[in-house]
């Protein structure tokens, strides 16, 4: 049989996958996997916002290609947030202060892995503080970050990771007023291994925070 590393993503056979028997599938582990199911997991996006000034009327709008399962706090608008936003990122509706706003749903897309990482579990804490900072999130959004996704990545042998790019955009798009200066949207997309995977390594850009910047991360464990 071909080794599926050396193929295309988008020119695997699909049909095969549904043919092989178990034990050709184990011969196939730690290379390319099929696509994914067309619902996949978005766990916690957190939207941080910083403008300029104390006392920023701020309006988030989620347009989301999926079913939203959590919310924190709930909408107040139609499909999103009217809050009110100070300079060091206090977010406030009504009587309560938040940290950021909070969101998840099962995303109708499919994450893909043409390029990224294949990280050994317990080195993934090291790789994700290199790689956030890269994509510019600041000491107090990557610990954030860690806290939620570490735990349930450490234990696995391998993670092999891609920054989704429009496969997430795409289906989970923001509007907000006032516009940003910056918009930073970190979205990680995983799936475990039990053998090294090797991809084209992915190229990630560092964005300036100038003016009114807003960021967002969330995550995705792929299911298949």
């Amino acid at each position: 049989m071909a080794a599926y590393d050396q193929l295309d993503y988008d020119e695997v056979d699909l049909e095969y996958f549904d043919r092989i028997s178990s034990s050709d599938a184990a011969d196939h582990v730690g290379i390319y996997k099929p696509y994914p199911v067309e619902v996949q997991p978005c766990l916690k996006p957190a939207i941080y916002l910083y403008p300029t000034e104390d006392n920023t009327e701020v309006t988030v709008k989620l347009d989301c290609n999926g079913e939203i399962t959590k919310l924190d706090p709930k909408f107040n608008i139609p499909n999103g947030w009217r809050v009110t936003a100070d300079s060091d990122g206090d977010i406030r509706l009504g009587d309560d202060t938040y940290d950021y706003l909070f969101w998840e749903a099962n995303l109708n897309t499919r994450y893909t892995y043409k390029e990224g990482f294949c990280v050994p579990g317990k080195d993934t804490e090291t790789f994700l503080r290199d790689k956030l900072s890269e994509l510019g999130l600041n000491k107090n959004e990557s610990d954030e970050f860690i806290e939620f996704w570490v735990p349930r990545m450490e234990n696995n042998k391998y993670n092999v990771i891609r920054f989704q790019k429009e496969e997430y955009t795409d289906n989970a798009k923001l509007t907000i007023t006032p516009k940003p200066d910056t918009l930073i949207r970190v979205f990680m997309g995983y799936y475990s291994s039990d053998e090294y995977v090797t991809l084209p390594q992915q190229r990630l850009n560092t964005p300036e925070r100038n003016g009114f910047t807003v960021v967002e991360w969330g995550g995705g464990e792929t299911r298949y």
